[in-house]
């Protein structure tokens, strides 16, 4: 695609409209008429303020992206863009108070069922359904908050904060830094009350999270570090939570040293965080965020990449077994590790292989991630045909 402010408004709407939607749906969607539509996709006339603005409604974007002041996501079906729009609509208007719900908000009970199911969502990947489930809890568990009082308002702030951070997450996934922030900070404002260390040390585990997303690396190495010094456990008498939080900021920190080239902080990291997965002896998870054998083996493979040792990270890769309770996403983004080490390795049907398995368990996550158009370039040296075909599978583009 040319760049995105180079073209004209009317092929950026062609191209937001997409072949999954027709000029007449999106005549519907807007209230407009097809006439309408079908000149603006021809650049005919200029197209009134409520014109923009309807179709950009439609369209699940906004006018400044029709009129190229911003480029959308790359990849980003309709679907996928209107939860986008739902995500943030659910973290400004509960952060601002503006719930226009009729109906008494939701009782403490459903909305922890509706977390729940937040966090089984946000891990398999589906973000229509999780953009629900986040607006659901933070709208009307924001009105409950205010309302509540002693254990009912904790456990509220509690299930406010997680809820959250999943938003957060979600929002880094979908190339939205500073709502990822934004989300962010409201879970801060909220867990300064909730007198849970180990809450908090979620918080900062994404912080860290986000900073390396945004090639922050130093912030990012900090962040985990400094969150992990304050519940540092004892390894014979810690409880469990206290363990498995421990040794997934040591992970954070591990694959952040990695990735500016500190193989040496990277192993260190990493030495702990084997020793807190060996001492609780299984994978689980806390706060909506896993760890254990499992989670400290896969991401071995994945600092070994990103420092260069392929051959390691396969030799690791062969040891690991992956268990059926793993986490959708986790498990991909794990093989998406092995897909490059295998290339790598020249071995180019394994990883072609490899992505198509990703693509195909993953649809939508995938179509978020860098690593697939890193590999496709890989493999690409070998057959460009190859890589279309795989791109026409997974409905990714791998190469110009």
């Amino acid at each position: 695609m040319s760049n995105w402010a180079d073209l004209t408004n009317g092929k950026r709407i062609k191209h937001l409209r997409g072949s999954d939607l027709t000029q007449q749906g999106l005549a519907d969607a807007a209230g407009v008429s097809l006439a309408l539509v079908q000149k603006a996709e021809q650049d005919r006339g200029e197209l009134s303020v409520g014109s923009l603005l309807r179709l950009a409604s439609a369209l699940k974007t906004d006018v400044a992206v029709i009129l190229g002041q911003q480029t959308p996501r790359r990849g980003m079906s309709r679907d996928t863009r209107a939860a986008l729009r739902r995500l943030s609509d659910a973290v400004h208007d509960s952060a601002l108070g503006d719930w226009d719900g009729i109906e008494e908000p939701s009782t403490l009970a459903e909305l922890s069922t509706a977390h729940d199911r937040v966090c089984a969502t946000y891990w398999r990947g589906e973000y229509g359904e999780l953009s629900e489930l986040i607006a659901k809890v933070l709208l009307e568990g924001s009105v409950r908050y205010g309302q509540a009082t002693g254990y009912e308002r904790e456990r509220l702030g509690s299930v406010l904060t997680s809820t959250y951070q999943f938003a957060s997450s979600t929002a880094m996934l979908l190339g939205q830094r500073d709502l990822a922030l934004s989300a962010l900070t409201s879970a801060r404002h909220l867990e300064e009350n909730s007198g849970d260390a180990l809450l908090v040390a979620v918080t900062e585990s994404t912080l860290s999270w986000i900073h390396l997303r945004s090639a922050k690396v130093r912030q990012a190495v900090a962040v985990a570090e400094r969150a992990a010094s304050r519940i540092e456990p004892s390894f014979s008498k810690s409880p469990r939570p206290q363990l498995l939080m421990y040794g997934r900021l040591m992970i954070a920190a591990a694959v952040a040293a990695s990735r500016r080239d500190d193989p040496v902080s990277a192993d260190d990291y990493l030495s702990q965080a084997h020793a807190a997965a060996a001492r609780l002896g299984r994978d689980e998870m806390l706060y909506g965020t896993h760890f254990g054998p499992t989670f400290a083996n896969t991401e071995a493979v994945g600092i070994a990449v990103a420092l260069g040792n392929h051959g390691k990270a396969l030799k690791l890769a062969a040891r690991t077994e992956l268990p059926r309770s793993m986490p959708k996403l986790a498990r991909n983004r794990y093989k998406l590790d092995v897909a490059l080490a295998q290339c790598e390795a020249k071995l180019y049907d394994r990883a072609a292989d490899t992505l198509i398995e990703v693509g195909r368990d993953a649809p939508e996550w995938v179509k978020h991630q860098a690593l697939p158009g890193v590999i496709g370039k890989r493999l690409a040296k070998v057959s460009t045909a190859r890589v279309r075909n795989i791109s026409e599978l997974i409905g990714v583009p791998l190469i110009a």
